[in-house]
């Protein structure tokens, strides 16, 4: 530990640092070696003296003290902003714990520039989960962070570093990979083995045993009712559309705003009401958002939203999975949204995601359950005037033509560049909307998404026109009324890196 804390760090005996460490006697090992080496440090735990624990702190704070080992007491509660390094010496299979730890080191301080953390801790028990651990830092499925522990963690966001050894990075993803059944049988053996000793599996207790995370029971167009069907758990009557239906529940994993989620969750509670008994404009537009998406692979142009509640109404299982997923699609929420305040009857929120079926119900496009057909980029809905522009930053050139490789990526938090259609000319019609929209009392809304593997996309808000150049395509510069979240401008940003 020493001789790694010499190789990350400046100058051991100048830092301020805690350690995390097995026992009590761990603990007072460590602070005599480390005493032993000119490092200053003390050991101390939660039997210690109030009056000792709380000179240890201020010498700690002082200089007088370099590093303080502990066991079980720093994990909350403590308020040394200046402390710049943290040793993991102990395993830790909480995320929550894990992220206390964490955030020992995490307070800004105008003393310290970064914060060093080493964490020792291996594989000490066959046990041991990396990829909850962490799944506390990097976001995505298990095979996105598989992707970025292969690539040395292209993504954290700015000012962060994560660095395995070559050995341990091999250990880690050997870890992760049988960390959990990956196979659909296996996880069905899982399944019944909880019901064994339980009256009653949930969706969330099933993930919280196994580790699965909800990509896992949704891919390869599964769903949770497969499972429990599969285990020979209690399902409802089957519809006659049931294998859509239920593979429909896989597709509203990215709805991550909670107007959506309670609203959704209402309406199913509610028995999905008549279109007419929606009540407000508001009201219809999200009971359209919840129908659409959920019967899209179901019906054809031609379904009214009345048949398509009638159709959800007939398939009691899929509604019943809804109630147990939609709730644990709130507590996967990374950005606090935003009212749409200038359009009330328009039930988006800025920094949520949406798919292309939900935005246009959501501006009331179209008259039916389904809304028409939108394969393009832009789309002009003239009842509401309002430009919706949806891109994909990571225009990968074996999806996306050379003619349809448009340079869309945030220049600043606030400004996005865009490129129109290629036929688009800045004396068009089109093309001054797109300049003059403030005053025609137009709108212009932006959607965004890293690549194509993502179905849906994040609403960035309403835009101001800026300035522009060229045509055909035009190349213009919107300004954002809401500030990118850092993580997304940094991703947007990357497009041109």
């Amino acid at each position: 530990v020493i001789h790694e804390l010499g190789r990350r760090v400046d100058n051991p005996a100048k830092i301020r640092a805690l350690g995390f460490c097995v026992s009590i006697d761990h603990a007072r090992f460590m602070a005599r070696i480390f005493n032993t080496h000119d490092i200053r440090a003390v050991a101390i735990w939660s039997d210690t003296p109030r009056e000792e624990r709380e000179k240890a702190l201020g010498d700690l704070r002082d200089g007088k003290v370099t590093v303080i080992f502990s066991v079980d007491l720093f994990n909350e509660g403590v308020d040394v902003p200046n402390v710049d390094t943290l040793l993991m010496l102990r395993p830790t299979d909480s995320a929550t714990l894990f992220l206390q730890q964490l955030g020992r080191g995490l307070r800004k301080h105008h003393t310290k520039s970064i914060c060093t953390v080493l964490d020792f801790v291996g594989l000490h028990r066959k046990e041991f989960r990396f990829d909850r651990r962490l799944g506390t830092i990097l976001r995505g499925s298990r095979s996105e962070m598989t992707t970025q522990i292969e690539n040395s963690f292209p993504f954290l966001p700015a000012g962060c570093h994560m660095e395995l050894d070559r050995v341990a990075q091999d250990r880690v993803l050997e870890n992760i990979k049988n960390a959990v059944p990956s196979q659909f049988n296996a996880r069905v053996s899982e399944l019944k083995a909880l019901a064994n000793e339980r009256s009653e599996v949930s969706l969330r207790t099933f993930l919280s045993e196994t580790g699965l995370a909800l990509e896992d029971i949704y891919s390869n167009g599964r769903s949770w009712s497969d499972y429990r069907q599969a285990a020979g758990l209690a399902v409802q009557p089957m519809g006659p559309q049931e294998a859509e239906l239920r593979r429909a529940c896989g597709r509203m994993l990215h709805v991550d705003d909670p107007l959506r989620l309670n609203a959704y969750r209402d309406l199913v509670e509610r028995g999905i009401p008549k279109p007419d008994a929606a009540g407000l404009e508001i009201d219809r537009r999200l009971l359209r958002m919840l129908v659409a998406s959920m019967t899209s692979m179901a019906t054809d142009s031609k379904t009214t939203l009345d048949d398509a509640c009638s159709l959800l109404r007939k398939h009691p299982q899929p509604m019943e999975e809804l109630l147990d997923l939609l709730p644990l699609l709130l507590d996967r929420q990374t950005h606090m949204p935003i009212a749409l305040s200038s359009r009330p009857d328009t039930p988006l929120r800025v920094h949520a995601r949406y798919t292309r079926i939900e935005i246009q119900a959501a501006f009331g496009d179209g008259t039916r359950a389904n809304p028409p057909e939108w394969r393009e980029g832009v789309k002009y809905i003239p009842h509401e005037s309002c430009d919706v522009f949806v891109f994909t930053s990571d225009k990968n050139p074996k999806i996306f033509s050379e003619k349809t490789r448009y340079k869309d990526y945030a220049i600043s938090p606030t400004l996005m560049h865009w490129e129109s259609q290629s036929t688009t000319r800045a004396q068009s019609e089109t093309g001054l909307r797109y300049q003059r929209h403030r005053s025609m009392n137009s709108d212009i809304m932006l959607f965004a998404r890293e690549n194509t593997n993502e179905r849906a996309f994040m609403f960035l808000g309403p835009a101001e026109y800026v300035s522009h150049r060229d045509e055909r395509p035009m190349k213009i510069t919107w300004r954002l009324d809401h500030p990118l979240p850092g993580d997304v401008y940094q991703t947007l940003a990357a497009a041109v890196a």
